[in-house]
């Protein structure tokens, strides 16, 4: 697994549409991703089980590879403890990191999996985007929207919705 999780990259995921016009196997994939509402979003690693996931569910998310700080970011501001209770340093010690940014550091790493940490809710609940959407939510991001696989750019959006 060492070799293999050098290998791996960290991708964003955010959920930008509803699924009023989804089809039944879109709503699962998505429900798979625990992405159940608007401006959530989740951190996964690039396997291709997850990529083919990403790839179902295209027209509804915008997903790309994070940086470490954004991870870092995410975790501080967003992550939660069940409860809805803020992450604290008691939580990251009891799990074996001594900061926070040991922890971000692991996920960016996909040396462990986020929504596999105990106590803690899997999914980071965002605001909308700050001055809204830079192109339509219906259009992909090739085109001139904000849907699909946007790269290293997924850390702008982030950015302006925590």
């Amino acid at each position: 697994m060492g070799e293999e999780a050098k290998e791996r990259k960290c991708i964003a995921v955010v959920r930008i549409r509803g699924t009023i016009s989804a089809s039944r196997h879109v709503r699962e994939t998505l429900k798979m991703l625990n992405l159940t509402r608007n401006n959530h979003a989740v951190l996964l690693d690039d396997r291709p089980s997850f990529l083919g996931m990403l790839k179902t569910a295209q027209n509804f998310i915008a997903w790309g590879e994070t940086s470490k700080e954004i991870v870092n970011m995410m975790i501080r501001e967003r992550g939660r403890a069940t409860g809805n209770k803020k992450l604290a340093d008691e939580y990251f010690q009891k799990i074996g990191y001594e900061t926070l940014e040991g922890l971000a550091e692991a996920v960016f790493n996909c040396q462990i999996e986020y929504w596999k940490l105990p106590h803690t809710q899997t999914v980071f609940k965002l605001h909308p985007p700050s001055k809204g959407f830079k192109g339509k939510i219906k259009k992909g991001y090739g085109m001139g929207g904000e849907l699909g696989y946007r790269g290293e750019k997924i850390n702008e959006l982030i950015k302006r919705m925590l």
